[in-house]
């Protein structure tokens, strides 16, 4: 039995909403992959959307519910959709990621979401005891469609060393995890340097995320307790751009940050 036939409908709106779809394309007696080419995704991408292993995106809704003759009902459905799948205080956080040219983040517990591989976003998520997981896990993994896009943004990313040190999951995911960091430096558009335990005490007080907008002023994403805040105050976004100038001064390079994450590798392998 695959992943969208153990669906429980009734367990989010993400769920709901991916049932409807599977059982919307079958009574129009549509294969997966006549639908997938009718609204423009890959066969895949929908399986994943039926499965809500993915957060559907409203221009999505609108093309299936014209292709299934739906009566706008996952055009209704997307707002409620969205409303859950992240939380509140991240809405508006995850529009300006996805409009964003050029993304500095900083993070002193954990690879950036935008670089997570599944097992590695669950064991994280699953480390806080959280009750809805499985939405919040396909919330993450559709962050990462504007990675694969035509224009897909610069990433400059900076890790602490204790991001490597503390692995949540096995360490067979962490091993998987690192290769994926290692798969993404290798790009034109990605940049990874760590900060060692060597530099000693640094400028990241806390895990932080500038956004460079195509229009607009840069904005702050500042991680929190219980949750993120974002920061337009110009005062904000510029004390974050020179503590971010400060730790990368003090990082290894990228090819020795790279060499590091490679010999951690190495140390996890069963």
């Amino acid at each position: 039995m695959g992943a969208a036939e153990k669906l429980n409908p009734s367990s989010s709106v993400l769920a709901f909403a991916a049932c409807e779809l599977r059982r919307a394309r079958e009574e129009a007696g549509m294969s997966q992959r006549a639908l997938a080419k009718s609204v423009f995704v890959t066969p895949s991408l929908l399986a994943k959307l039926e499965a809500a292993q993915r957060v559907p995106s409203g221009e999505f809704a609108a093309r299936v519910d014209e292709v299934l003759n739906t009566g706008g009902l996952f055009g209704r459905l997307w707002p409620l959709i969205m409303r859950y799948a992240y939380p509140s205080w991240f809405r508006p956080y995850v529009e300006l990621e996805a409009q964003a040219q050029v993304i500095r983040s900083f993070e002193l517990r954990v690879i950036p979401g935008l670089l997570q591989t599944e097992d590695y976003a669950r064991a994280a998520l699953e480390a806080g005891r959280l009750s809805n997981v499985d939405d919040l896990l396909a919330a993450r993994l559709t962050r990462q469609d504007i990675l694969t896009r035509e224009n897909p943004p610069e990433l400059w990313i900076i890790l602490d060393e204790n991001v490597l040190r503390r692995p949540p999951g096995t360490p067979r995911v962490m091993h998987d995890q690192l290769a994926r960091v290692i798969e993404a430096s290798e790009t034109p558009t990605t940049v990874v340097q760590v900060v060692p335990y060597s530099a000693g005490p640094h400028a990241g007080v806390g895990s932080f995320h500038v956004l460079t907008l195509e229009e607009g002023p840069e904005v702050v994403f500042a991680d929190g307790f219980a949750q993120g805040q974002l920061l337009p105050d110009p005062e904000h976004v510029r004390a974050a751009l020179r503590a971010y100038d400060l730790l990368r001064a003090q990082a290894l390079s990228p090819a020795a940050s790279i060499d590091l994450l490679a010999t951690t590798m190495k140390e996890l392998q069963p």
